[in-house]
């Protein structure tokens, strides 16, 4: 008595928003493993390096870093 009756348009939005949900997950997953190989790159160049000075590649670099993490951030909230 007071169930409301899924209707075809339902099931079809709801479809839709677990398969985008899903591909925000492998986003935010390839986004993050992106992250951590170019922080560890970033790390082991400022350890071998003892430059007072950064190179254009690590700034490079520190600028994805934080590019990814900003759209990880963005997805995660959409998620939520």
């Amino acid at each position: 008595m007071g169930s409301v009756p899924v209707t075809v348009g339902d099931a079809v939005q709801k479809q839709q928003a677990e398969a985008a949900s899903l591909q925000r997950q492998v986003e935010i997953k390839r986004d993050t493993e992106k992250m951590f190989e170019l922080t560890q790159e970033l790390k082991d160049y400022l350890q071998k390096t003892g430059q007072s000075v950064m190179s254009v590649d690590a700034i490079k670099k520190a600028e994805q870093i934080e590019k990814l993490a900003k759209g990880v951030k963005s997805k995660m909230k959409q998620s939520y």
